[in-house]
């Protein structure tokens, strides 16, 4: 994790299913932000996702995982995506680390924020982190 600056994106959160609680990387379309308490806690998070992984794919044994046992079927959301001239509605399936992470064993770490820089758009190619 990095401090949050502002970017677009996710971020680290304890989330409750079914009784359970696990650490995960939350994106803010799957949040009720109409909720008070909901938006207050995105509002107040210290630190983002720069999207930096360190994955144990092999159990103690030296035996793969299957990793298809970790993914939250119900981790969808709906996004906004532009389209040409216009915008859409998207529905995303779980990804690495929105949902499909989600009964994984997690320690989030935070890295400095020089090792993230993020393209989103054709102008953050501009940033002094991109130039030669």
């Amino acid at each position: 994790m990095v401090q949050n600056k502002g970017e677009p994106g996710g971020g680290p959160f304890w989330v409750e299913e079914n009784g359970t609680q696990s650490l995960q990387i939350v994106e803010q379309n799957q949040l009720d932000l109409d909720s008070r308490e909901q938006n207050d806690i995105w509002k107040s998070s210290t630190h983002f996702n720069p999207v930096d992984l360190v994955c144990g794919v092999r159990n103690y044994e030296g035996k793969k995982f299957d990793l298809n046992l970790y993914v939250n079927e119900d981790a969808v959301f709906v996004s906004k995506k532009s389209h040409e001239e216009g915008e859409l509605k998207a529905l995303e399936l779980p990804g690495l680390w929105n949902g499909s992470m989600a009964f994984w064993n997690t320690v989030f770490v935070e890295v400095p924020i020089e090792t993230f820089n993020p393209v989103k758009t054709v102008d953050d190619l501009l940033r002094k982190a991109h130039q030669p």
